[in-house]
């Protein structure tokens, strides 16, 4: 990492975050890639992958839960951490930082509910 750059680097195939634990910040990624995947019945069933600029782990700022998925880089990676008191500074000085985030989880939901759809559709 260069100096001055914030976020910290991550390995290939290195755990930035692990499904079931309690979550207390939000990540986004400045450098690299992701792969975001659910641990199911001893497998890696893999939901997407992320690059630059995009972010994941924003539950843990609105919900007391443990992450619902695991996160690992692909490749070397830069991600910055951002708290819930960091996050909140950061809406008040820039109200449309949330807007963004919550275009963002509506973009989100729709993937999902067409995948969804999609499955069930194969499933008759």
């Amino acid at each position: 990492m260069k100096e001055g750059e914030l976020g910290k680097v991550y390995q290939d195939g290195e755990l930035v975050v692990r499904q079931g634990e309690v979550g207390n910040c939000m990540y986004v990624i400045q450098a690299g890639e992701v792969e975001i995947f659910r641990e199911e019945d001893g497998k890696a069933v893999r939901l997407r992958i992320a690059g630059p600029n995009e972010f994941f782990g924003e539950m843990a700022l609105v919900e007391n839960d443990v992450r619902s998925a695991s996160v690992r880089s692909i490749g070397e990676s830069r991600i910055l951490h951002i708290d819930k008191r960091t996050f909140m500074r950061r809406v008040h000085e820039d109200p449309s930082l949330a807007y963004r985030i919550m275009e963002s989880l509506s973009h989100e939901i729709r993937r999902l509910a067409a995948e969804l759809g999609e499955l069930r559709a194969h499933s008759s």
